[in-house]
């Protein structure tokens, strides 16, 4: 017999599209090897990149030492004291950004790291309820079921700016964008995970500005940008600041099954992250950190970001926009967001008959597996019928995976119209 849940309890256990694709990247790795994968944020097999963590293995398996302290050592809550000082010393010499060790917090994911952020921030205080304001809606699919209270995120919706017949690129409404006193901070994935937008200069310094003025956090996530993997096209390079809260990943270079971040932030807000790290984790991994260390006192990172995965991303991206076009028909009414940066091609199919979640559902029987739009569109106080007309798309996978997913998907489309 199943006790009756707590009502955190059955806010976490449910359903959600976080969910979702896990369960669906994790069966189609396993149990359905012909899966045509294009919906996962999953990292591509990068030759050059896999060559230099085999290397690393390698070395710490040959220093015995150094594999007993990774498997045998428990690590300070916000992370190995030798790490931190090595990722400090990093951000500040590759990136300008003025921080020690007091201002990095390592935690097991940004997953994680971004649970204990909004909870920090936000939710029921002394009586108020606290928001997290996510100011570029479509965000990223993971964020949407993370508050532990109703009500606690809250979204604007983008403006949308057509760019000629096949391309468009979200901006951020600052007519609409609205600061009140409830919000606790404002949240923004850069690139954005689903559609690879890139703030423009102006964007960011706005934001940074309503943030400052206000009082309040900007939390920037860097999972796919700067100062690694950096796949981005416009040469977007934040500056970190005291009161704003950067979060950088190790996932995106190719080591997802580390499940380690890196937050930086204020002393006082990463001593609090280490303490919630502390009931929740214990501690984090080590093998990340490790992998990591010897890596971030030389300029390897930069340059394998720069001359290996950055042009990897951007050759799949131009391969498969051309399938795209020499696949969907003239009749069809389509374009993708302005390829900017991440891993993905957002694509809007602008009089699509059916619902996208329904056209998932058809593209799934087929073997190609996508993400329907609308799971991106959360927070928002009233619906907008664009959200079920977009798709999100990786290029990840083999070229001739992704070929043949692509071409199933036009077929699909093509039949409809």
């Amino acid at each position: 017999m199943t006790p009756p849940y707590s009502d955190v309890g059955l806010r976490l256990s449910g359903s959600s599209g976080i969910q979702e694709l896990m369960d669906d990247l994790g069966i189609s790795l396993t149990t359905h090897p012909d899966m045509r994968m294009l919906g996962g944020g999953q990292p591509a097999a990068i030759p050059a990149v896999q060559a230099l963590w085999r290397e690393r293995m390698e070395e710490m398996v040959a220093d015995g030492t150094a594999l007993d302290r990774m498997l045998l050592n428990y690590d300070p809550p916000t992370g190995s004291p030798q790490f931190r000082e090595a990722f400090a010393g990093f951000l500040k010499r590759e990136c300008g950004w003025q921080v020690t060790h007091e201002n990095i917090a390592v935690l097991p994911s940004s997953q994680t790291a971004f649970f204990l952020l909004f909870n920090l921030l936000a939710g029921d205080s002394g009586g108020t309820k606290r928001r997290i304001l996510y100011p570029l809606v479509p965000e990223y699919i993971g964020y949407a079921n993370q508050g532990l209270s109703d009500g606690m995120l809250t979204a604007c919706r983008s403006r949308l700016e057509e760019h000629g017949a096949h391309e468009f690129k979200y901006r951020v409404d600052f007519d609409r964008l609205k600061i009140t006193p409830d919000i606790a901070a404002i949240c923004i994935s850069c690139p954005t995970n689903p559609t690879g937008n890139v703030l423009t200069p102006d964007e960011f310094d706005r934001l940074k500005g309503l943030a400052r003025e206000h009082g309040i956090p900007l939390i920037v996530d860097n999972a796919y940008g700067h100062p690694f993997p950096d796949v981005l096209y416009t040469g977007f390079a934040p500056q970190w600041e005291e009161g704003m809260i950067f979060s950088i990943s190790m996932s995106k270079v190719g080591l997802p099954g580390v499940r380690t971040a890196m937050v930086v932030a204020s002393k006082e807000i990463v001593r609090a992250l280490g303490n919630m790290n502390a009931i929740v984790s214990l501690a984090n991994g080590n093998t990340g950190q490790a992998l990591m260390t010897p890596l971030l006192k030389d300029n390897t990172l930069p340059r394998v970001s720069k001359e290996h995965i950055r042009p990897f991303y951007r050759q799949r991206s131009d391969f498969a926009v051309e399938v795209l076009q020499a696949s969907i028909a003239d009749k069809v009414p389509w374009a993708l967001h302005a390829r900017e940066g991440a891993f993905f091609l957002w694509l809007w199919f602008k009089d699509l008959p059916i619902p996208a979640a329904e056209l998932y559902q058809r593209l799934k029987a087929r073997k190609v597996l996508v993400i329907p739009g609308h799971y991106f569109f959360f927070g928002l106080d009233e619906p907008w019928e664009h959200a079920h007309q977009c798709l999100r798309l990786t290029f990840s996978q083999p070229q001739s995976v992704v070929q043949e997913g692509l071409e199933i998907l036009a077929d699909e489309v093509n039949g409809l119209h």
